[in-house]
């Protein structure tokens, strides 16, 4: 089994779903990763806040095996985001964002989390990414994020990041941007041209494909009923998908399979609550029965 370490943002989120509303919770796209790559072992979390941030907030990763040691407490606010969902809650209105003390985060690997063979490094500044990417001397499997601002404003940073990532996370609409094609599929190998061996397209509540030399493998979304709260699904699947990975030390095809289910698996327990409400009593069985059951989806 091997250590996880995740470098991204951490957050206090205002969200607003059908479900109810609520105010400053915590989130970040490295929260949400750390939390569910937790039930499967060790990891490493890397990250920003400002004075402001509560320390009870931090606890909640303690308590989840967490090591919050590469977080760093400096003068100022911390990443806030604000956003609403409507109708099917696919997509999320972004209202209000505060990047704060994150806007300058430039962070230098502690010597200590320098040996993390399974690395995430979470959407961000792809400078950033690249900065850290010099500094891993003992990585097997990196594999990164993005998001539409950092495609069109730093387009070839982040090819040069994915020349170096063997994996790659992304959703289906920046997966059109980044390769300008509709078609998934297209999209998707042209992607794996561009350096990863192993990509992973998520299509929110109708699953996730990988891609890799091995050919294609589709999973379904677990079909939960109660949809609370979105945010950080796309995380918790990422949290999922490595902290299996890193589990099991490997990520031939078919636990890189495998991994994509257990993501699956988490993201669904996420959106059943508010910020981390969803994985309340949560334990690893509940995540690997659930990722069994969809195996059966599809069976006949």
């Amino acid at each position: 089994m091997s250590d996880v370490l995740v470098v991204g943002s951490i957050a206090l989120d205002t969200v607003s779903t059908p479900a109810g509303k609520v105010d400053e919770v915590l989130g970040g796209s490295a929260t949400y990763f750390s939390y569910a790559a937790s039930f499967f072992g060790p990891v490493r979390l890397m990250g920003v806040v400002g004075e402001d941030f509560p320390d009870k907030n931090l606890d909640i990763l303690k308590e989840h095996s967490v090591d919050v040691s590469g977080v760093q407490k400096v003068p100022g606010k911390t990443f806030r985001w604000s956003g609403s969902y409507d109708g099917d809650m696919a997509e999320a209105t972004t209202k209000h964002l505060e990047l704060n003390v994150f806007e300058s985060f430039r962070p230098d690997i502690p010597e200590k989390f320098q040996d993390t063979e399974f690395v995430f490094l979470a959407n961000g500044d792809p400078e950033t990414q690249l900065h850290l990417l010099d500094q891993l001397q003992n990585a097997r499997f990196v594999a990164c994020d993005s998001m539409n601002h950092w495609i069109e404003s730093s387009r070839e940073a982040l090819l040069k990041v994915l020349k170096r990532a063997e994996g790659f996370v992304l959703n289906d609409g920046e997966a059109r941007l980044l390769t300008g094609e509709d078609n998934l599929i297209r999209a998707g190998n042209a992607i794996r041209t561009m350096g990863p061996k192993a990509v992973i397209i998520k299509k929110g509540p109708h699953g996730a494909c990988l891609f890799a030399s091995e050919g294609y493998f589709v999973a379904p979304a677990y079909p939960t009923e109660d949809v609370v709260d979105p945010t950080g699904a796309g995380d918790s699947f990422g949290g999922g998908l490595m902290g299996y990975l890193a589990s099991k030390g490997a990520w031939d095809w078919t636990t890189l399979k495998r991994g994509v289910l257990m993501g699956t698996a988490v993201a669904s327990f996420n959106v059943e609550g508010f910020s981390f409400k969803g994985f309340s009593d949560v334990k690893l069985y509940d995540i690997i029965r659930r990722s069994e059951e969809l195996l059966t989806f599809s069976t006949v």
